[in-house]
């Protein structure tokens, strides 16, 4: 019961603190237009010699939009439903007068205007007004950001495709274990996607910037590269890129197990905006590493 109260209580903050940001708005907009228009009981007020004009915008059901088109936004910074940015079109009746600036030329018989606002206020969403042709409502406001990790979630990014160790290979204690990886682009990259809504385009490219391999007997190596690949001629050299020399057999457990782990970079641009995400993806192998056997 106490966590239903606590819901509903936020849910009319969130609501409160959006009536209240488009209340300001539209005081804003009605002191910087020509004309007067009133709404409510109140009489127009006289500003030296500036007109105050007012106009309502009304956040009620009806001319609200609502499902994806009208909530933008989510969980920001948390997992509570208290961090979560609302935002809403709401219809703007009656209209304001022919002479309001923000009309931009659209003529007001033929268009309505919608007042977009968020519950943070926050600059990544800013509060304004749409103007749209009569019986539209306004298309969604596309994050950026969430486009980004669209287009990251079609790439099938995968875990590291090992080459060696391998889980059939033969290693022993104290001798240099080269350690790399097969490239392509769904296991190191670059790979390239992009996503699009509501006319933005947005461009991610992915590419794995390190691997941290887990060796099984407690050491941990992290490798900037794929790894370089073992040719005969390097006889007993130690790797130059990635390796590991195993100090201990695995006979006590029979295999140690490996883990790599891969750390993509994605950075991605469109919509007026660039940014960097990270996505981590994880591939195992069973390694068994043995004691040389001397001959007397």
């Amino acid at each position: 019961m106490g966590e239903d109260v606590d819901g509903h209580e936020a849910d009319r903050s969130r609501a409160n603190l959006l009536v209240l940001r488009i209340a300001t708005l539209t005081s804003a907009l009605a002191l910087a237009s020509t004309g007067v228009a009133h709404a409510g009981d109140g009489p127009g007020v006289g500003a030296g010699k500036c007109q105050v004009i007012k106009f309502c915008v009304e956040a009620s059901d009806g001319d609200e939009t609502d499902g994806s088109g009208g909530q933008a936004g989510g969980s920001q910074g948390g997992d509570s439903d208290d961090s979560k940015t609302e935002c809403k079109y709401v219809k703007v009746d009656p209209k304001p007068p022919a002479g309001w600036p923000d009309w931009k030329g659209a003529d007001p018989k033929t268009h309505d205007v919608y007042f977009y606002g968020c519950t943070d206020g926050g600059e990544s969403n800013p509060d304004g007004f749409v103007v749209v042709p009569l019986g539209q409502t306004p298309a969604p406001q596309v994050d950026p950001r969430e486009l980004a990790q669209r287009a990251v979630d079609s790439m099938t990014l995968l875990g590291p495709d090992i080459a060696s160790p391998r889980a059939a290979g033969t290693y022993t204690v104290g001798v240099p274990m080269w350690m790399w990886v097969n490239q392509s682009a769904t296991t190191y990259g670059p790979n390239t996607a992009t996503a699009s809504a509501g006319g933005v385009t947005v461009t991610a490219t992915a590419k794995v910037s390190r691997i941290v391999w887990s060796m099984g007997d407690g050491a941990s190596v992290t490798c900037n590269g794929p790894g370089t690949p073992y040719t005969s001629s390097e006889g007993m050299a130690q790797s130059p890129t990635c390796g590991h020399v195993y100090s201990k057999s695995s006979a006590a457990t029979g295999k140690f197990p490996v883990t790599a782990t891969s750390t993509w970079t994605i950075n991605w641009q469109g919509g007026g905006q660039a940014g960097q995400l990270t996505e981590v993806r994880q591939t195992n192998v069973q390694v068994a590493v043995g004691e040389v056997q001397v001959v007397r």
